[in-house]
């Protein structure tokens, strides 16, 4: 599974250098302006988009948290308003990116594994070493087929991806296969004058 980048914590004087709105536009347009002296157009192109993609990011997890703490007004997030932004995953997101959540790795699986969809899984182990998370499927949701396990591991991969992303692989467990029941087929028995009547026979 792809994990998204994790950045170190933020030195201890970051609060001094902390820029406004203004400051941090006028730092972006130096910076663009010094790659449009060098006269590389692919690299100016390049900048300018990845400053549009930033600002897209930012700007959407800024509106989702605006939108987040005026939910419990209508009732539709109960309790500390944290709560709720916790377990968004655009802004669970941007907290991780920056060090800033404050839950341990162990809680933000276990809303990684709610927010992955109806399938139910227990985890078997996280190894720190080499961030490879084990999962066993504990039922839920659909069919038991290959392509559904599938779907279901891909959803908590990507759950994992916006709320614990130092887990960089998943392992599902094989669970024991439960044995098939046999199956009671009911039909007419050969016609005989001593055994008349229908006849059970067992097939599997």
């Amino acid at each position: 599974m792809s994990a998204a980048a994790h950045t170190a914590a933020p030195p201890a004087d970051a609060a001094h250098r902390v820029m406004n709105a203004e400051q941090a536009g006028r730092r972006v347009e130096e910076v663009l302006d010094r790659l449009a002296a060098t006269g590389d157009e692919s690299a100016c192109a390049g900048a300018e988009e990845l400053v549009r993609v930033l600002m897209d990011f930012y700007g959407a997890g800024l509106a989702r948290i605006v939108r987040l703490l005026d939910a419990p007004a209508a009732g539709k997030s109960p309790g500390s308003p944290l709560a709720g932004l916790l377990g968004d995953e655009l802004v669970s997101s941007l907290l991780v990116l920056h060090d800033l959540h404050p839950e341990d790795t162990a809680t933000r699986i276990a809303r990684a594994l709610d927010a992955a969809g109806d399938h139910a899984w227990e985890v078997a182990g996280f190894d720190d070493s080499s961030a490879t998370l084990r999962l066993r499927s504990a039922g839920g949701a659909g069919c038991g087929c290959a392509g559904t396990a599938a779907s279901a591991q891909q959803a908590v991969e990507d759950a994992l991806t916006c709320f614990a992303p130092e887990v960089t692989a998943v392992e599902v467990e094989a669970g024991a296969t439960a044995r098939e029941p046999a199956l009671l087929q009911i039909g007419k028995a050969p016609t005989s004058r001593t055994a008349p009547g229908p006849a059970v026979a067992k097939t599997r």
